[in-house]
């Protein structure tokens, strides 16, 4: 969940717009933003880096909660392409349209905590010290740097992933002493069975896993768990040093066909280099670990130097007096840009942001809701921002949708190169007036007639989803869409589709207000569970003033019952809190989305 944090970017964007942004002929001057947003996260939380398909944790910190420090080395990196959604790759026994294809699966979404790659110890006079912590780390958006103390020996480490998708880790030790690395082949809590084998490249000072085996998995909704290949199955993971290891390796297969490895190589002030790579083409991989330690520093720069050009160029320009929201406008914009990715093919086609990429996996239909809408601000639109449209057509497009016998027709949560989630939803109508976001940002008929023609029109042609009142405004925004694409049949069918007259409107809004014996609310569910959705409704332009500001005043402001929270909005009103008092109510107390979706109610009205 910790990944998500970009959830909030157009949270912020709300905020700050209530200060100067900077005009285009106002550019500052060019800005390191990678060293101005570096943060420490030691203790915090655990380290994060992306490349295109390669992604990096360090450690592992959930919900606030430590369960593993960091280490030298690399602890957990891991390769994702979408081609499943968790550790495994079966095929969908569902019938129909609905069959969910292959690679879906409810297990295993956090399966790279399970991974153990190289963890780092360090041998002084003889003496082991295993798996030290640092004693800072620092994240940046091109790398992590790691600071150690070993028995009066310091140690600074520099992680990052190359533009080849390789993982290196730069060490080097104020002292000459030996560094201790030991790991095993990809086997997770889900695992039966491994087929996995090593070998020593003594040339190329590399190990090379053939990885295989079998998982338990859930590949369809409600269905049974079963066993299936591993995601990694005939993949090939590289790991290579910048010295020899041959005489100090030491490999092992345990009762279960896990292949664990250990070997230990000097650092000194020179410095040591260790890689990982992983690609379905064992050449591929190795050829990436290797020209990763032999050019590390080239690497490094280019990285920093991609990064940094991002934030610079590919954003607006944001200044205001209080610096540290200046800080917060271009860290969450740096996570936006470090979960774009380049699959190329099946469903993947179109590049695409993610929700997150160690745990939900992919672009998620009700996060795109708003991330498409983010990307309508970025400059390269058809990199950064078609694609979280465009690529929701390929479940359209192939029928991959559930129909209601009213009609509506609903697409999955979720989706990767052949596989999609199975679970059903409404927030695609939200898509359209993020595409038209698009459009009116750029003109550009030619992505409006991809994102209409047989993905909105055949979506919505029989009845419009709706999404916190939306489908008045998606109605008018698909007649504009029709209108624009010169298709004048289907602008009158969107005209008679919805009825849209002021008086109908109205009603709609009047039935909800104060329903269910809730005062001063919208929309109140008949168990009276107050979350904030009532306020999402806000963002229609429909939605009447005077109900607006009592229901602010009485809910949005109140410390006592409402939402008034000690960061921002509360997911749910205290005066909720109380009656629904579970673990699981209360988890989700903050959530950005939701605080997303309420301030921009509030600040439309």
């Amino acid at each position: 969940m910790l990944l998500r944090k970009m959830e909030t970017i157009i949270t912020f964007i709300i905020i700050l717009s209530f200060c100067p942004f900077v005009h285009a002929d106002q550019k500052p001057e060019f800005t390191d933003y990678c060293k101005r947003i570096g943060q420490e996260i030691q203790g915090r939380k655990h380290g994060f880096l992306a490349g295109n398909l390669s992604y990096y944790v360090g450690g592992f910190h959930a919900s606030w909660e430590l369960f593993e420090d960091e280490t030298l080395g690399l602890t957990h990196p891991f390769y994702h392409d979408l081609r499943g959604r968790g550790a495994s790759l079966l095929e969908s026994e569902i019938s129909g349209n609905q069959n969910t294809g292959k690679g879906n699966d409810f297990l295993s979404w956090e399966f790279y905590k399970d991974t153990r790659v190289l963890y780092g110890s360090v041998i002084v006079d003889g003496k082991t010290y295993k798996q030290p912590k640092p004693t800072s780390m620092r994240w940046r958006p091109d790398k992590i740097i790691c600071e150690y103390e070993v028995a009066g020996v310091k140690l600074t480490e520099e992680k990052f992933i190359a533009a080849n998708d390789a993982a290196a880790s730069i060490i080097t030790s104020s002292k000459p002493l030996t560094l201790q690395f030991s790991g095993h082949s990809f086997y997770t809590r889900n695992s039966v069975s491994s087929s996995a084998t090593i070998r020593h490249d003594e040339k190329n000072k590399a190990l090379v896993i053939s990885e295989g085996g079998t998982m338990k998995a859930r590949p369809d909704p409600k269905g049974p768990e079963r066993i299936g290949p591993s995601i990694y199955t005939d993949m090939s993971t590289v790991i290579s040093a910048s010295r020899k290891f041959s005489k100090t390796l030491l490999t092992k297969r345990d009762i279960k066909g896990i292949q664990h490895y250990t070997f230990s190589i000097p650092c000194d002030k020179k410095g040591t280099v260790v890689s990982w790579a992983m690609n379905d083409e064992e050449d591929l991989a190795l050829q990436a670990a290797t020209e990763l330690i032999q050019n590390q520093q080239s690497f490094l720069k280019q990285k920093t130097a991609q990064m940094n050009r991002l934030l610079n160029d590919e954003i607006p320009h944001f200044r205001c007096p209080d610096e540290r929201f200046v800080d917060i406008y271009y860290y969450l914009w740096s996570l936006y840009l470090m979960y774009h990715i380049e699959v190329g093919r099946g469903w993947e086609l179109e590049g695409h942001t993610q929700t997150a990429v160690n745990n939900f996996l992919g672009l998620h239909r009700y996060d795109a809701a708003f991330q498409i809408k983010v990307g309508a601000w970025t400059r390269n639109k058809s990199k950064f921002a078609y694609g979280n449209v465009l690529t929701w057509k390929h479940l359209t497009k192939n029928k991959h949708f559930r129909e209601s016998l009213n009609g509506t027709r609903l697409i999955s949560d979720n989706k990767g190169i052949g596989w999609h989630s199975g679970a059903y939803g409404p927030e695609t109508s939200e898509h359209v007036l993020g595409a038209w976001q698009i459009y009116e940002h750029t003109g550009d008929l030619n992505f409006l007639r991809d994102a209409y023609e047989d993905h909105f029109d055949t979506l919505f042609h029989k009845r419009i989803s709706g999404f916190a009142m939306n489908e008045f405004e998606v109605a008018e925004i698909l007649e504009k869409m029709a209108n624009v694409l010169g298709k004048k049949e289907d602008e009158e069918h969107w005209r008679k589709l919805v009825r849209r007259d002021p008086e109908h409107i109205r009603l709609m809004f009047d039935q909800r207000w104060e329903s269910n014996g809730v005062p001063d609310y919208f929309a109140a569910p008949k168990n009276k569970m107050l979350m904030t959705n009532g306020f999402w409704a806000m963002r229609s332009p429909h939605f009447p003033r005077e109900y607006a500001v009592t229901m602010v005043r009485n809910w949005a402001l109140n410390r006592k019952e409402g939402f008034y929270g000690e960061f921002f909005p509360l997911a749910m009103s205290k005066q909720s809190m109380q009656a629904f008092a579970t673990d699981v109510d209360h988890s989700f107390g903050y959530t950005p989305d939701t605080a997303y979706f309420t301030l921009d109610g509030i600040f439309c009205q």
